[in-house]
């Protein structure tokens, strides 16, 4: 992680004060908004193909991810 990524000290305390259900729903919409930027970024590349060609290599993409 590049050192302007890292989380300030007062980041950290906020993510800290989260209840579980709120961690959960932040991930789940960044997780959401990733895949809706993504599938922009594809559709860019490949302004030919379809609608369900786009959503087809995101899913792709996604399911063989890795941190």
């Amino acid at each position: 992680m590049l050192p302007d990524e890292q989380a300030s000290p007062e980041q950290i305390e906020a993510l800290r004060r989260l209840t579980p259900e709120q961690r959960w729903s932040a991930a789940h919409q960044l997780y959401w908004t990733v895949r809706r930027h993504k599938a922009a970024f594809l559709h860019s590349l490949h302004p030919d193909w379809s609608e369900k060609q786009v959503e087809d290599k995101v899913r792709e993409i996604f399911l063989h991810a890795r941190s």
